[in-house]
């Protein structure tokens, strides 16, 4: 069984990894949007973190769900207008007012911008220009007022490009001779703002030559078997590690943005373009609010970049079924699911699961305006349940279409084809085990309204056989088809139903079985399972039960495991309590208890009886405030414990009442201790007067 699931799953895995379905942003994104990106208390923790927030929202198309402006905006004109704010805080700044539309005077973009300038001239590494020359751009496209152009932009484009790598990527600073393909994005895009600041044109063979480098930076590209590809970042140091997602976002974002800004014809492969903008759709819906900010991002620049558009092609499901007469249904968008331009989309090839062999079909899909999408009214007549891999091809009508937009050639997409298979001859025998004539058969009924019962010794077999047929009348083999037969004692014996040919079958000698099953005779059940993920009628059935005479286990024969217990049972009822309590002790006469309570309050009445004979008068008791006050509580604790002795004779239990009488014992020490001094001091003044 283990070895039949193992080569299961490794078909399935060639299967995934030779074709896969990608799909364009959709409301799921959305959602996930709405959940990460969650102020507190009116605004995010940073600059960054609100701008990447705005501009996800942005991208998705989200109305004003994010209501941080007022604090947002009080944060960026702080920060612009503070002369300690570095280049990274004013980078900031400015992209959320790019957004927000904050009120930014005049003066402050003016200030912002000469000390930008000058931090162009100074710079000496990467991320200084990044910054600087970043922060010119956006304030270009927020004000007209101030004048933002460089001068020696010629200069300023040697100085970034010095820093370039034979491979294409870039280094951080001339002093650190490790590349990075992160700092290539982030170098392309700089460049590109040099060039849309420049007071007067780039020189040409500069531009040339950034070219170059693009070309090599896409020819150490990585990729998947699937067609995605991306870029790998192996640089690790004081700028953190990039992962292929934030490397990935930063080269599409730099290379879009030269693009766009040098107006030069990159002669980028199609092939590549679309194959990163599968890489970023196959992260499907990121768990962090940054990696989908990077995701976004970089499919909003592949979306409105004038280097190639990918168009996707996507099914909205890779189940048909011949039961229900199914069509192929494909889709065709931009990555953010904008609608594509007129073409068509071609059926070209049909391979089946596990062959190399292909069918040619080269069939057009018809194309349902109403609900855009393409469809194939029916599959070819040969095609049978099964896992297939279906080559499309996205055809553009327009000749200009094709200079715009990237299609990647031919689509392989992977359709598993369903359907009811038909199960025929299903019968169950006893055989007699030498000659092996058959004793018993039944047919057992896939409904499960009738059981088997059936009975065999250790000199007998047990013979299981079917058929199983496709709706094309093929014979049909499933991914899984096992037989269980459980004792008694919830010992079970597992086997799989192999393929004879024309049918599935399993004999069972239970000569040869004997120390398998423990030499448990008794009643074992039957439970045939089948199942494929292609079969819509997969089932698991209770067949009945077969009674085993089996022979005495000899001394040295092998124990049952001992079955794992249910967690689950805990938690069940538990067994009820019997428990008979002792005959209640005869109790004494009623009267015998009233005298016996008599004598317990006559030292209480005689306790009286001598006070009055004292003639006990209140003629001592203090009368200055303090002194009365503890008198009075050490008469109230007498009180209260005389009390207590009455509630523990009633209802306290010991422990309860020696409890509180420690209290009280306390108490009546301090009190009773201040009340005597008092007394003992007033005496000692009257005889001494």
């Amino acid at each position: 069984m283990g070895k039949f699931l193992g080569i299961l799953i490794l078909a399935l895995c060639a299967l995934i990894c030779e074709a896969a379905i990608f799909r364009p942003i959709s409301d799921s994104h959305r959602s996930a949007a709405l959940e990460l990106l969650t102020p507190k208390d009116g605004s995010f923790t940073s600059l960054k973190e609100t701008y990447e927030a705005l501009r996800t929202f942005k991208v998705l198309g989200i109305g004003h769900q994010l209501d941080i402006k007022a604090k947002s905006c009080k944060s960026v004109v702080d920060t612009a207008g503070s002369p300690s704010s570095t280049l990274k805080d004013l980078f900031q700044a400015l992209e959320v007012n790019g957004i927000l539309k904050c009120e930014l005077s005049k003066e402050t973009f003016a200030g912002i911008a000469s000390r930008l300038k000058d931090s162009v001239n100074t710079a000496s590494s990467l991320l200084d220009y990044y910054y600087s020359i970043g922060s010119l751009v956006l304030i270009k496209g927020q004000t007209s007022e101030v004048d933002v152009h460089l001068g020696g932009a010629d200069s300023v484009f040697r100085a970034i490009k010095s820093l370039s790598q034979s491979d294409g990527r870039w280094r951080y600073s001339s002093n650190n001779p490790e590349s990075s393909t992160f700092a290539a994005g982030i170098a392309l895009e700089s460049l590109a703002g040099v060039i849309s600041l420049a007071s007067s044109e780039i020189d040409h063979s500069l531009i040339s030559l950034v070219k170059n480098d693009i070309s090599k930076l896409l020819d150490g590209v990585e990729k998947y078997d699937d067609g995605a590809y991306y870029f790998d970042e192996k640089l690790v140091d004081a700028h953190g590690h990039q992962s292929p997602l934030s490397a990935s976002s930063a080269v599409v974002r730099g290379i879009t943005a030269f693009a766009t800004a040098s107006d030069e014809d990159l002669n980028l492969p199609g092939d590549k373009i679309l194959g990163l903008a599968r890489f970023f759709l196959s992260v499907g819906i990121p768990g962090h609010a940054e990696d989908l900010f990077y995701q976004l991002e970089a499919l909003a620049s592949l979306e409105n970049n004038r280097v190639s558009i990918p168009l996707i092609l996507s099914l909205p499901t890779a189940v048909i079924s011949l039961t229900k007469k199914d069509q192929l249904k494909v889709n065709v968008n931009t990555v953010l699911g904008s609608a594509a331009p007129s073409l068509s989309v071609k059926l070209k090839q049909i391979f089946s699961s596990g062959s190399k062999d292909a069918s040619i079909i080269d069939q057009d899909l018809k194309f349902d305006p109403e609900n855009a999408v393409h469809f194939l009214d029916a599959l070819p007549e040969n095609i049978d349940v099964g896992s297939y891999i279906f080559s499309l091809e996205i055809v553009l009508d327009s000749p200009e279409d094709k200079k715009i937009y990237a299609t990647g050639g031919r689509t392989k997409v992977p359709i598993y084809v369903t359907g009811f298979i038909k199960v025929d001859h299903a019968d169950v025998a006893v055989l007699d085990s030498d000659l092996g004539n058959v004793e018993t058969q039944k047919r057992f009924d896939l409904a499960g309204e009738s059981t088997l019962s059936l009975s065999a010794n250790h000199l007998q077999k047990l013979q299981l056989s079917f058929q199983l047929t496709s709706p094309l009348g093929n014979a049909f083999k499933p991914h899984q088809a096992f037989l269980k037969l459980r004792h008694e004692n919830k010992v079970e014996h597992i086997f799989v139903v192999e393929n004879s040919g024309k049918k599935f079958e399993i004999i069972l000698d239970f000569l040869g079985l004997v120390e398998k099953f423990f030499y448990l005779s008794g009643r074992y059940g039957i439970q045939l399972t089948v199942g494929d993920s292609v079969m819509e009628n997969s089932f698991f059935l209770q067949l009945g039960s077969i009674e085993l005479d089996l022979p005495d286990p000899p001394e040295k024969a092998a124990h049952p495991p001992p079955q794992p217990i249910d967690s689950t049972s805990r938690f069940g009822p538990k067994a009820e309590i019997s428990h008979i309590f002792r005959a209640p002790e005869k109790r004494p006469p009623k009267e015998l208890s009233l005298i016996f309570l008599a004598l317990v309050l006559l030292p209480f009445i005689g306790f009286l009886v001598g006070l009055l004979r004292l003639q006990v008068n209140l003629k001592n008791f203090p009368k200055a405030s303090v002194p009365a006050t503890f008198a009075i509580l050490f008469h109230l604790g007498i009180a209260a414990v005389l009390t207590l002795y009455l509630l523990f004779w009633l209802k306290l239990n010991l422990f309860t009442t020696l409890k509180a009488l420690g209290f009280l014992g306390i108490f009546l020490m301090f009190v009773g201790h201040r009340t005597l001094s008092y007394l003992a001091s007033s005496s000692a003044k009257l005889k001494s007067a």
